[in-house]
């Protein structure tokens, strides 16, 4: 099998491309003490990502902004979104919301 460098070089490339972003920021602030107001506003990053992906997918299932009574992933949401509050299981929330789509579904 022959290899030839060029493809050798865009995966090597490829590789310290997706390497360097992920270890840079972690080799530079493992030494530095971050002030708390940082430490802080680095504790909302998740729930702000996590916040984006869910409310993406709810508001626009296919790419598009769709009217809300057309809305079967948003509706479906709400039982489940009321049955997390209620129960605190996350067993419970992904039963709830995929027999809330699996209804919805079937019926419209």
């Amino acid at each position: 099998m022959e290899v030839r460098w060029s493809i050798f070089l865009i995966i090597l490339g490829s590789a310290l491309v997706t390497f360097i972003p992920r270890v840079l920021p972690i080799a530079i602030l493992s030494r530095v003490e971050l002030p708390e107001w940082a430490m802080r506003w680095l504790s909302y990053v998740p729930i702000a990502v996590m916040a984006a992906l869910v409310g993406q997918e709810l508001l626009m299932p296919n790419g598009k902004l769709e009217p809300l009574h057309k809305n079967l992933e948003l509706i479906a949401a709400l039982p489940a979104f009321i049955i997390a509050i209620v129960t605190r299981s996350l067993l419970g929330t992904v039963v709830a919301g995929i027999i809330s789509i699996m209804v919805l579904r079937f019926v419209f």
